[in-house]
C-alpha cells in the first residue's frame, strides 16, 4: 500500500487532471488497511481478540473487555441493570470472592477507580484493567479476572443487595438541573427511539425493587463471545498472549437460543423539532443544534479520504467560531460544530454553544448564519492552507511519538474498531495518505458539504438555561422564525486581513551564558544569563515531539492592595486575549498553523511566570513569543470587552449550581470570608477591573527578568537550545529590584469548626472533613502525611462504600505547604444521601480514631507502597513528572541530592510511620467540617426541633 500511494503521488505529478482524477478513484477503491502491528484473530465461538506488543509504559499491559451490548438491549424490566452487571464484575467472581478481586488488585499496585474501572453506554460495556507484567503470577492473575468478568460473576443474592446502595449513590450523583432538563429534551432529540429511555443509569425503582434473576438473565444473555472482545497491549509477548487468549477464551459458549442484537433506529422527521427548558439551578445557557444524518461506511480508501474533507471542513469551521469567540462583543462564550456519530446507529452535523443571559436568539442566528455563509460563499483558499498544515502537524505528531504512544491509546482505538468498525491502518499509513491525498482536495468539495449537512429535515434545536427571574426564554416559534430570517437573508462573505509570517523581524541582542552547573546524576545542566535569568536544563528522550516549559519569580499579586486584587489577578488574562505586538490572540492562532507551541502567562497569589510547550522544531517561536510577552504586551481594549462579556456568561450563573455553591462556600469557611482565598469569582467582580491598572501591573511584575528560573525539559540538547536561551532569555530586561511575596495572613479557623451549607432541590449532601494546622515543614513527615491520605483512601471505599453501601466515591489526601507559611492539610470529601450522611461522617471519624490508636495493617501498607512503586517507576519516564518536580525543587530552593525518590524510601515506609502521622496531625481539637444538605432536608431539621 506504500508504494501504491508513492506511485500515485508521481503519478499525480506528471498527468493530466483527466488522468489523475480516474488514477485516484481507481486507487482509492482499495479497502484501509490493518495496522500489521496489531494482531487480530477471532476464536470458533466469535470472541474477537487485538494483540499488541507496546513497551510504552515498560513492564505493564493494557487489557480490556468489551461486551457490545449495553442499556439498549435491556427489556422494561432491566433499566439499569446493564450497568449494574458492570458493578458486579467487582463483587464476586468464580476465582474472586466478594470483594478479593479489588483486594487482590490493589496488592499489585492497581489503583480502584484511577486504574481498574469500567463504564456502561447505551451500546456497549468496556472493562478496563491495567496489568503489571514482570510478574507472571500478577499477569495470570490479570487474566484470570477478564476470564471471570467473561463468563464467571457470582451475582450471589448477598452481594446484589449490597451494591444497590452504591448504584443508588451512583445515580443520585446524577441527579441535578442536568439531568432534569435532559429529561424533557431526550424525547424530543431521541423521538420515537429507544435511545429516549434507555439512559445507562436507570430507574430508581427498578434499582431498588429487581429480581436477582432479572438481572442475572441480562448477563447470561448479553455476555456471550461473539459479542465480546479481549484487548491486550503492553509489553508482552504478543504470541504467548494469543495462546493464553486461545486457552481461557475458546471454550466460552453462545446460549444456545440467543437473542439476536438489534441496531435500533433513530427514526427520520420532516418537521423541525424545539426543545426550550429552563431549571433554577442550571449554571449555564446552552444551545445544541442537530442536523441528523444516517451513517456512513468506512471500508475503503475513498471513504478515509471522505472523512478527511470532513476534518477540513470541521476544522476551519471550528477556527471561524473562535474568531467569533473573540470579539468585541462575542455572541458566546464556547462554540463547536463538527459531524460524527450522534449514537451507534445514527450520525449528526451538530452545533454547541455556551451564551449568556438573553443570548439565546442572538447565539442560534449566529450559528444559522455561519452555516450559510459557507453554503454561499465557502472557506478562503488561505484558510483551507492553513488548516492542511495543522491536520498534518497533528498527524505528523502521531507518527513521531509512535514508539512513546501510551499502552491505553491503542487500546482505546481497537474498542472502536471492534464496536463501529472505525479503520486502524496505523499512524505511519495514516500521515503518509493525508500527506500525499491532502492536496487533491479542492474547496468546493468543501464547501458543499454545508448544503449537504445543514437540511430543512432531521433538524433538533435544543435549548437548555437558568431560570430566572425577569429573564424570558426565546419560544420555539421564536427560534423557528430565526432559522426562516437566516435562509432568506443577505450574508457578507468572510473577511480576513493578511498575517505576519514571523513574530519577529529582528532578533534581539543576545545575552550569554556567565556561568554553566551540572548535576550529573539527574543528567541535568543548570545555566546562569547575563541578565540573571536562571535557566534549568533536562533533556530527556521521553516523548520524541515535546519540549515543556516552566517559569517563576515571587512576588505575584499578594504584593498589591486589595483595590487592585481584580485588576492583577485578572491581568495575565487579559494580555492572553489581547496577544503581543501587533498580533492579536486571533493572528497568533493563524500564524501557529501547521506549528505545536503553547506559551501562557500567569500572575498567582505568590509568583509570576509561564507555562509553555513546544516541539523541538518550534522552540524559536515559543521562545520569540516568550520575549514578547515580557517586553510588548499587547494593549487592546475590545479584547478587554470580549474577556468580560465571555466571563460573566461563564460566572452569572455559578453559584445556582449546589455543587459549585458549596465549593465556594467551603473556600470561603477556610478562608474566613477572605475576599482573595479562593472560591468562584462572581460576574460582579468583573465590573471592578480597571483595565488600564491591569496591563500596568502586568508590566511592573513581568518588567525584571533577572529573579526568573526557567526549567526546560524534553526532547533538546543543551549545546542546541543554548543559542535560543541567550537570544531570546538573555536579553529579557531587568531592573533594580528586590521582590518578594507578602503573606496576607489567609488561614483557616481555629478549632472545631462545623457548618451546613444549604442548597439545591435533590436529596444530595455532600461532605468535607479538613484537619489542618501549621507545622514546622518535613520532607519524610510530608510523605508519611500523602501515605496516609492514600491509606485511608483505600480503608474508606472498603469500608463506607463496601461494607455501609453508602456512597459511590470517596477519597483522601494529605499535604504539606511551605508558603506563605508551613502549614499540614488533610482532607476527606465524599458525596452520599443526607439521611446517611452523619452516620458516615461518624464512621469517618471512628475509622480515624481506630488507625491513631491501633495503626494499620501490614496488609494495607503493602497495598500503598505497591501502587507507589509502580508510579514511581512510570513516572520516572515521563516529563510531567521530571518538570513539575524540578520546578518544586528550586521553587522551594531544595538540596537536588534529594531530588530522586529511591524504592528503598517506598519501602521503608512503616505502618508505626502512618500512625505516628495520624497521631500528630488528625487533631480533633482542629479540624473543620462541612456539610451539603438540600433545602427540603434543612426544612424537615428546622420543623423538628
Amino acid at each position: 500500500m506504500k508504494n501504491l500511494l508513492i506511485a500515485l503521488v508521481l503519478f499525480v505529478s506528471a498527468s493530466s487532471a483527466w488522468a489523475q482524477s480516474s488514477e485516484i478513484e481507481k486507487a482509492l477503491q482499495k479497502p484501509i488497511p490493518l495496522d500489521p502491528n496489531v494482531k487480530v484473530g477471532q476464536l470458533e465461538n466469535g470472541l474477537t481478540y487485538y494483540i499488541r506488543q507496546n513497551e510504552k509504559p515498560e513492564d505493564k499491559v493494557e487489557f480490556r473487555l468489551v461486551i457490545n451490548a449495553g442499556s439498549m438491549q435491556e427489556n422494561d424490566q432491566q433499566l439499569g441493570l446493564a450497568h449494574f452487571t458492570e458493578h458486579m464484575a467487582f463483587n464476586g467472581t468464580e476465582n474472586f470472592k466478594k470483594n478479593e478481586l479489588v483486594d487482590y488488585l490493589q496488592s499489585a499496585g492497581v489503583k480502584f477507580g484511577a486504574d481498574l474501572n469500567a463504564y456502561t453506554s447505551f451500546d456497549e460495556t468496556v472493562y478496563i484493567l491495567p496489568i503489571p507484567t514482570d510478574d507472571e503470577e500478577v499477569l495470570d492473575k490479570g487474566l484470570t479476572v477478564l476470564e471471570d468478568w467473561a463468563n464467571g460473576l457470582l451475582m450471589t443474592e448477598e452481594e446484589i443487595d449490597k451494591e444497590r446502595g452504591v448504584v443508588l449513590e451512583e445515580w443520585r450523583l446524577g441527579q441535578g438541573a442536568g439531568q432534569r432538563m435532559r429529561d424533557e429534551y431526550f424525547p424530543i432529540l431521541f423521538k420515537d427511539s429507544r435511545y429516549a429511555e434507555r439512559l445507562p443509569i436507570g430507574k430508581k425503582v427498578i434499582l431498588e425493587n429487581f429480581e436477582y434473576e432479572t438481572l442475572r438473565s441480562f448477563y447470561n444473555q448479553w455476555y456471550r463471545p461473539n459479542l465480546m472482545a479481549v484487548i491486550a497491549v503492553g509489553d508482552i509477548d504478543p504470541a504467548e498472549m494469543e495462546k493464553e487468549i486461545k486457552e481461557r477464551f475458546g471454550d466460552l459458549e453462545n446460549p444456545k437460543d440467543p437473542k439476536e442484537k438489534e441496531l435500533y433506529e433513530v427514526p427520520d422527521h420532516e418537521e423541525t423539532y424545539v426543545s426550550i427548558v429552563t431549571d433554577k439551578e442550571a449554571n449555564f445557557n446552552q444551545i445544541q443544534l442537530y442536523y441528523k444524518h444516517d451513517n456512513e461506511v468506512m471500508k475503503d480508501l475513498s471513504d478515509m479520504r471522505r472523512d478527511l474533507v470532513y476534518s477540513m471542513y470541521n476544522g476551519m469551521l471550528g477556527q471561524r467560531l473562535n474568531e467569533l469567540r473573540q470579539s468585541a462583543n462575542p455572541p458566546f462564550l464556547f462554540a463547536s460544530t463538527n459531524f460524527s456519530q450522534m449514537v451507534r446507529n445514527k450520525s449528526a452535523y451538530s452545533s454547541f454553544a455556551i451564551v449568556g443571559e438573553n443570548g439565546f436568539e442572538r447565539g442560534v442566528k449566529v450559528l444559522a448564519e455561519e452555516n450559510k455563509r459557507i453554503k454561499e460563499h465557502g472557506f478562503t483558499s488561505s484558510e483551507l492552507e492553513r488548516y492542511k498544515k495543522t491536520f498534518l502537524n497533528n498527524a505528523e505528531k502521531s507518527v513521531k511519538e509512535l514508539d512513546k504512544t501510551e499502552s491505553s491509546r491503542f487500546a482505546s482505538a481497537y474498542i472502536q474498531h471492534f464496536l463501529s468498525e472505525n479503520p486502524i491502518p496505523g499512524a505511519e499509513f495514516e500521515f503518509e495518505f493525508y500527506q500525499n491525498l491532502i492536496n487533491t482536495i479542492t474547496l468546493p468539495e468543501i464547501n458543499m458539504l454545508a448544503g449537504k449537512w445543514v437540511t430543512d429535515e432531521n433538524l433538533v434545536v435544543v435549548l437548555t438555561g437558568a431560570e430566572n427571574e425577569g429573564v424570558e426564554m426565546p419560544s420555539e416559534d421564536d427560534i423557528l422564525a430565526i432559522l426562516e430570517d437566516v435562509k432568506s437573508s443577505d450574508i457578507e462573505p468572510y473577511k480576513e486581513e493578511e498575517v505576519a509570517e514571523n513574530f519577529m523581524t529582528n532578533a534581539p541582542k543576545a545575552g550569554n551564558v556567565t556561568n554553566s552547573t551540572k548535576h550529573e546524576e539527574l543528567g541535568v545542566t543548570e545555566l546562569e544569563l547575563s541578565n540573571g535569568v536562571r535557566v534549568v536544563l533536562k533533556p530527556t528522550d521521553f516523548k520524541n515531539d515535546e519540549v515543556k516549559m516552566r517559569a517563576y519569580s515571587f512576588g505575584g499579586h499578594s504584593q498589591y492592595e486589595m483595590e487592585d486584587y481584580h485588576s492583577a489577578s485578572n491581568a495575565t488574562s487579559l494580555i492572553s486575549e489581547a496577544g503581543v505586538s501587533d498580533f492579536s490572540n486571533t493572528d497568533i492562532q493563524k500564524m501557529l498553523s501547521g506549528k505545536t507551541v503553547r506559551v501562557n502567562p500567569y500572575i498567582g497569589s505568590l509568583s509570576e511566570g509561564f507555562n509553555g510547550q513546544a516541539s523541538p522544531q518550534d522552540l524559536e517561536e515559543l521562545f520569540q513569543l516568550t520575549y514578547l510577552y515580557f517586553t510588548a504586551p499587547r494593549m487592546d481594549e475590545e479584547a478587554f470587552g470580549s474577556y468580560v462579556s465571555k466571563n460573566k456568561m461563564l460566572y452569572g450563573n455559578l453559584m445556582s449550581n449546589p455543587q459549585f455553591y458549596y465549593s465556594d462556600k467551603v473556600s470561603m469557611i477556610l478562608a474566613q470570608d477572605n475576599p482573595r482565598g479562593g472560591g468562584f469569582p462572581k460576574a460582579e467582580d468583573l465590573d471592578k477591573i480597571d483595565f488600564q491598572r491591569a496591563y500596568d501591573i502586568y508590566n511592573e511584575r513581568f518588567a525584571d527578568a533577572s529573579d526568573f528560573t526557567f526549567v526546560f525539559v524534553g526532547n533538546f540538547d543543551v549545546e542546541g537550545i543554548t543559542p535560543m536561551l541567550e537570544t531570546y532569555l538573555g536579553s529579557l530586561p531587568t531592573v533594580e529590584r528586590k521582590d518578594n511575596w507578602v503573606d496576607l495572613g489567609i488561614r483557616p479557623p481555629k478549632g472545631v469548626v462545623k457548618e451546613e451549607i444549604i442548597k439545591g432541590t435533590d436529596q444530595k449532601s455532600y461532605a468535607t472533613i479538613l484537619y489542618h494546622g501549621e507545622t514546622e515543614y518535613d520532607k519524610q513527615k510530608s510523605y508519611h502525611l500523602k501515605s496516609l491520605g492514600e491509606l485511608v483512601t483505600n480503608e474508606l471505599i472498603d469500608i463506607l462504600r463496601e461494607e455501609k453501601s453508602g456512597v459511590y466515591g470517596v477519597g483522601a489526601s494529605g499535604s504539606m505547604q511551605r508558603l506563605p507559611e508551613s502549614r499540614y492539610s488533610f482532607r476527606i470529601a465524599f458525596p452520599c444521601g443526607p439521611e446517611n450522611v452523619d452516620d458516615l461522617v461518624e464512621t469517618t471519624h471512628e475509622i480515624l480514631a481506630d488507625i491513631k490508636e491501633n495503626g494499620v495493617k501490614e496488609e494495607d501498607l503493602a497495598k500503598v507502597k505497591e501502587a507507589q512503586l509502580k508510579n514511581l517507576k512510570e513516572n520516572l519516564k515521563k516529563n510531567d513528572y521530571w518538570l513539575n518536580r524540578l520546578y518544586s525543587f528550586y521553587y522551594y530552593d531544595d538540596d537536588l541530592s534529594n531530588f530522586i525518590v529511591t524504592e528503598d524510601k517506598i519501602q521503608s515506609l512503616s505502618t508505626e510511620d502512618l500512625k505516628a502521622a495520624a497521631n500528630e496531625f488528625l487533631n480533633e481539637d482542629q479540624f473543620v467540617e462541612a456539610i451539603l444538605l438540600p433545602e427540603e432536608e434543612y426544612a424537615k431539621e428546622e420543623s423538628a426541633e
